[in-house]
């Protein structure tokens, strides 16, 4: 059975524009690669930290929401500590009441698109 999961990856803010969409390429290819499902991502973009991490006060923060089996999550977190692009991580399994949060809030997104767009 295919749980969902959601990632949150913080990378350093030295990197270009490009060179953070390749970042995110790869870890979208590990899921992908290994028979997960991505369902949503986001772009928090860049933002201030709570306390700096390895001298750095700000970071790139991007979500994946996806479905996958367990055994990926090791595989992914793995790839996340060697990585030195990557500050920090977090991958959480979501249970019943999460998936209906985010997916009220991905339609909220939607129709106040919509409503922007009229």
């Amino acid at each position: 059975m295919l749980n969902q999961y959601e990632t949150v990856f913080i990378s350093t803010p030295i990197l270009s524009d490009t060179q953070m969409k390749e970042a995110v390429k790869k870890f979208k290819k590990i899921i992908s690669d290994n028979g997960g499902e991505i369902i949503h991502e986001e772009n928090w973009g860049l933002k201030k930290l709570a306390y700096p991490i390895q001298k750095k006060s700000t970071g790139f923060y991007y979500l994946i929401e996806f479905k996958s089996e367990g055994q990926l999550i090791a595989r992914l977190e793995t790839e996340y500590r060697r990585d030195e692009k990557i500050l920090r991580f977090l991958t959480f399994r979501m249970d019943k009441y999460a998936v209906a949060y985010s997916d009220k809030k991905k339609n909220k997104a939607k129709n106040e698109l919509k409503v922007e767009e009229n």
